[in-house]
């Protein structure tokens, strides 16, 4: 396949995505709408009898065949614990399919209007599923997905920072230095023992949770194995009192179905830590694809740099507070 750093998904014209979909039996009768990602290409579509679909193509290289196999297969294993996800179509018996280099997969279409992440009683709904989909991902790991940890979200990112260009000359010192420091933090807060570890969404944002009678969770493309407060601490937002009051409505409606392991809770943080890191140097790694420098024009601008300097203090010093902890009776 392509070289990953060049590759680009110009050949995904209409007339492409319409011979790959049929040359699985799907005929497209509308247009293709395109959703929001970036890291794959997904467009809904009607085909010949009015059925919605949503088709994901892979970004090549991101993920071998075995990888995405085991997320459709987590999918679906939640699927059949009457979870609320958006499966992968089985069409002959396969979900992953190719055309001329490309993997693609189709997926039921849901609609839902957004998660209110101020709601306590979509909170409430959502921790009671995350509960569920923890029950069934802590019954074994995934084979080839990686596990979430330093390697990819720190020391590998901040190769890709170093050899980059994107960092401003008058900035590259304070950058760097400060980088370093929060690393040797979060080496310091990092667990010595991969205990606890279950499959996990990975992803679990509010933009990745719709709400329809109840929570529809969508894109388990990250999915991975790692620490369950992984899927927890992106449903936090506001100040310190506010994220307490969310992490018990979370918890309590979780722990109907999963224990939960509190000691966990000192990884917030650094977990946030290793988000901000990774997060830049996905950036930086994806900037050759054309989609990225319209959908982040900010990103190479030196005014983003100087305030990533100040938030990697803002998370140095973060570390530094008293972890969120709730009541002993948990």
């Amino acid at each position: 396949m392509t070289n990953n750093t060049a590759f680009h998904f110009d050949t995904l014209t209409p007339d492409f995505m319409w011979y790959a979909l049929e040359s699985v039996g799907i005929r497209a009768e509308s247009g293709f709408l395109p959703l929001n990602s970036y890291e794959n290409r997904v467009y809904q579509f009607s085909d010949e009898d009015k059925q919605r679909y949503v088709v994901k193509f892979y970004r090549p290289q991101r993920w071998s065949e075995q990888q995405i196999q085991e997320e459709h297969d987590f999918t679906l294993e939640l699927l059949d614990a009457e979870i609320p996800v958006a499966p992968p179509v089985r069409i002959n018996g396969q979900t992953l399919h190719h055309y001329n280099g490309h993997l693609f997969a189709l997926f039921a279409s849901v609609g839902g209007r957004q998660f209110e992440v101020d709601n306590l009683d979509q909170l409430e709904g959502v921790g009671r599923f995350l509960g569920r989909i923890h029950k069934v991902g802590s019954r074994t790991t995934f084979a080839h997905r990686p596990t979430l940890g330093l390697q990819e979200y720190l020391y590998q990112p901040r190769d890709v920072l170093q050899n980059s260009n994107f960092i401003p000359l008058h900035l590259e010192s304070a950058f760097f230095n400060d980088l370093d420091l929060l690393i040797k933090a979060l080496e310091n807060h990092w667990p010595k023992e991969s205990s606890s570890i279950i499959r996990l969404h990975g992803d679990c944002h509010p933009g990745n949770i719709l709400w329809r009678d109840g929570p529809m969770f969508v894109d388990l493309d990250d999915s991975r194995n790692g620490h369950a407060v992984q899927d927890l601490w992106m449903l936090l937002s506001g100040e310190r009192h506010e994220k307490l009051m969310q992490l018990d409505v979370i918890l309590e409606a979780y722990q109907e179905f999963c224990d939960f392991n509190h000691a966990e809770l000192k990884l917030i943080e650094p977990l946030r830590g290793l988000r901000m890191v990774h997060y830049m140097a996905w950036l930086a790694k994806r900037w050759h694809d054309p989609a990225f420098p319209v959908a982040f024009p900010w990103f190479n601008d030196p005014k983003y740099w100087e305030n990533q300097v100040l938030a990697i203090k803002e998370q140095l010093a973060a570390l530094e507070e008293t972890p969120l902890s709730l009541m002993p009776q948990w």
